[in-house]
């Protein structure tokens, strides 16, 4: 174990999470968090196996939320099974490598996941608004771009942020108030002064949280404007469904990201910062497939398909 209080280089970590509450709140935690991770992974899986194989299901829109899947499948991964594991056993230490593989995980995916809900929030302007100019503006070839430029955002930062956050030697307490290594927690640590990696970390977050939001905002006010200008039908309530469901995803993701990432340290605890960790984290990942797919017809049709092949397989088999 590493002795802070004399100076020594922090070699390891120490995710404090919820190892101060009562066994039976711990075991309680367990279960539900436990319930939730198989339920999100097994929803996710299942989008991810259908819009992947179904031949139906071949629009940039199925396209986009298969990526979405497999982005909170890894997004999910990165910190959860950690954190059941820490609600198991009493050793919570963490290696600095170790801390800083899991940040340039949750940095990657999760600013790609901001620029896909953009580039989904697009897919639908396009559709809605320009339906005759749809399947030329948002060929597949433009949707592998649109993916592979969200990985590629995503992935070079979380190069970035990584560096400004272990760019200093570490010599104060070791103990990070959350469940996983979360930079502004991390930074606060270091022995330096934080304030210009908080301020970097902050001017990254307006890109990368604000300028999405920003397409996303524009896109389905240009929607909104489309549809009341249209007579009234049964697709305009179809329509105002979908956007809203949408519109649900992209409010819970930002404002937990953008508490987490462009609030002042002064403000943040371990009781705050928990639960809006835990909401982008667990419960976006988890709610992702019920507003994007559950709710689709197609998809719901799609899903009785893959359970109709599945259960004749296994009948065949038998």
């Amino acid at each position: 174990m590493v002795d802070t209080r004399n100076g020594s280089t922090v070699t390891e970590f120490v995710l404090v999470g919820f190892e101060q509450s009562s066994p039976s709140t711990q075991a309680l935690l367990f279960a539900l968090f436990l319930a939730l991770y198989s339920l999100a992974m097994a929803m996710n899986g299942l989008i991810i196996f259908i819009t992947w194989t179904d031949p139906r299901l071949n629009s940039p829109m199925y396209f986009f939320l298969g990526h979405l899947s497999f982005l909170d499948v890894c997004f999910i991964t990165t910190t959860i099974p950690q954190m059941l594991v820490h609600l198991v056993i009493k050793n919570h230490t963490l290696t600095f490598a170790s801390c800083l593989t899991q940040m340039y995980l949750v940095f990657g995916v999760g600013v790609a996941e901001c620029i896909l809900l953009a580039f989904m929030a697009y897919d639908r302007y396009v559709a809605i608004c320009h339906p005759l100019t749809y399947a030329q503006v948002m060929s597949r070839q433009v949707c592998v771009r649109l993916v592979s430029t969200a990985w590629f955002f995503g992935l070079i930062n979380g190069i970035l942020l990584d560096y400004m956050t272990f760019r200093g030697p570490f010599c104060r307490d070791n103990h990070i108030e959350n469940f996983f290594c979360e930079a502004p927690i991390v930074i606060a640590l270091s022995c330096g002064d934080p304030q210009f990696s908080l301020r970097v970390i902050f001017a990254d977050a307006i890109v990368v949280l604000l300028s999405p939001m920003a397409l996303i905002v524009i896109s389905y006010a240009r929607i909104l404007a489309s549809i009341l200008g249209k007579a009234f039908s049964s697709s305009r309530g179809k329509t105002f469904s979908t956007c809203a469901s949408h519109l649900t995803v992209v409010i819970f993701f930002y404002t937990s990201a953008m508490f987490s990432y462009m609030n002042p340290r002064s403000t943040h605890g371990p009781d705050k910062d928990k639960p809006f960790s835990l909401l982008y984290t667990i419960i976006t990942p988890m709610c992702n497939p019920i507003i994007y797919s559950f709710r689709n017809k197609e998809m719901k049709g799609a899903m009785v398909r893959a359970l109709g092949r599945s259960s004749l397989s296994r009948a065949e088999s038998v």
